[in-house]
Parts: structure tokens; sequence; C-alpha cells
């Protein structure tokens, strides 16, 4: 693959997965279960979309296909995005959220500590800001996950019911195919070591907070390859509403 091509659509990956998870955890507003929580999933909205802004306006140097970083946002089918399916998923109640969370920041932190570390300045200047806020929300969802697991028996059941619906998906994070191939020639990086330090930790953290990992969950994979489930083109109509039906139209 060619190496503009292939930093294209790793960099819309990296930025569509931001932006889905964005706009879900934006549904949380005024919707939060305290005011506080409200707030703070309100901004986390916001790291991730500024996150997918910094990502798209460098996938634009790459492919001139689109104007602008708003183009690549609300002007693209479903098939045309590239976010791991986990993020797309729909909020469910507050420890499905979590969960989500979880699970996802925790491979963007290891991916990110990877990335930043390339030979590659814009990746690793992209990487390196995104990490310090993955790290924060991480740490936000894993405190969650601990109060809900060891709280009630219906937090528990709840936070174990969550993890269910959510481990179906995450074999999409650590999913891989040529344009991965391509980005570890062109950045010499190794990314078989993001998975295994991703499982590696959330094992151990889901065992110290006596949450089990399904056994039996199957794995749906494909958002990497634009293969997505029904729940983003419901995302999509919603999100791009404004930008199709007033093309350009701006604030």
């Amino acid at each position: 693959m060619e190496a503009n091509q292939a930093l294209y659509n790793y960099m819309l990956r990296i930025g569509d997965s931001c932006l889905i998870m964005g706009q879900r955890l934006a549904e949380w507003c005024s919707n939060g279960p305290i005011l506080e929580e409200d707030l703070a999933m309100s901004n986390l909205s916001l790291d991730l979309f500024g996150q997918a802004e910094g990502y798209y306006v460098e996938a634009l140097k790459k492919n001139h296909a689109y104007e602008n970083e708003d183009h690549l946002a609300f002007r693209r089918n479903e098939q045309e995005y590239f976010n791991f399916l986990i993020c797309e998923q729909e909020n469910g109640n507050f420890a499905d959220t979590m969960a989500k969370l979880y699970l996802f920041s925790t491979y963007m932190q290891h991916l990110h500590e990877v990335l930043k570390e390339v030979d590659n300045s814009i990746v690793a200047s992209l990487s390196d800001r995104a990490l310090k806020e993955m790290i924060y929300h991480k740490r936000h969802s894993a405190d969650w996950l601990k109060r809900l697991s060891l709280g009630t028996d219906e937090s528990s059941e709840k936070m174990q019911n969550a993890l269910q619906k959510m481990w179906s998906y995450t074999a999409d994070l650590t999913a891989r195919n040529e344009v991965d191939k391509a980005i570890e020639t062109l950045l010499s990086v190794n990314l078989s070591v993001v998975e295994f330090n991703w499982k590696k930790e959330v094992e151990t953290y889901l065992a110290s907070i006596n949450l089990e990992i399904p056994k039996d969950s199957v794995q749906i994979t494909g958002g990497i390859e634009g293969k997505h489930t029904e729940k983003l083109g419901h995302l999509l109509c919603e999100m791009q509403y404004l930008q199709r039906a007033y093309p350009d139209a701006k604030w």
C-alpha cells in the first residue's frame, strides 16, 4: 500500500473512532446520573472531538478528496468510516457507557504510548497530545467500574452485564489489515505490543474488581474495513443532518 494512502486510512481510523465515541458521549449531555457526571462526560466528548479534528487535518494533507475536516466528518457515508465498532454502540445505561469507555480508552492509551515514540513528527505529536487525555478518560471510567462492581448487588450485576455487551466488540479493537502492515513498516513500530499491553491491563484490572471477562462472547469485527452495525447509520443521520440539509452551513 502506498505510504500516503496508508497514513490517510490510519488517521481516519483514529479520527473516526474519536468522533463517533465523542458523539455518543455527547448524548449524555443533560442526561447524566448526577450534575458532576453530566459535565464530565460533556468534557470527555469535547476532548475526543478535538482529537478527531487533529487527525482529520493531517489526513487531508495525505488525500485531497475532501475540502476540509468538516467535510470529512459530515459528508461521508457509513461505509466510508473506519471507526472501531465499540464506539458506535448505543449508550444504554450508565454502566454500559462506562464499560465501553474503559475498554476503548485503555486501548487508545496503549496505542498512543507506542505511536508517540515513532520517527514521524506529525503522528508522534498527535499521539503525545491525545495520550494525556486518554489516560484521564481511562482513569475516570475505571473508577466508575470499580464503584459499580463493588457497590450493591444490583450495581454489580449491571456492571457485569455491561461488560458482557461491550466485550463482543473488543476483537475489533485489535483486528489488523493491510493498513496496519503498511503502518508498521512506515513507522517502524510493532502494533502487536498494543494488543498485548491492552489485554494484560484489562484482564488484571477487571479481576481486581471482581468482574469476569466473558468467555462465550461472540466477537464482531469489521469497523476498520468500513463494515458497521446498524447503529452507525442511525447516529450519522442525526449527526450529519445540518450539513446535509444546509451544505457549508457554519455557526
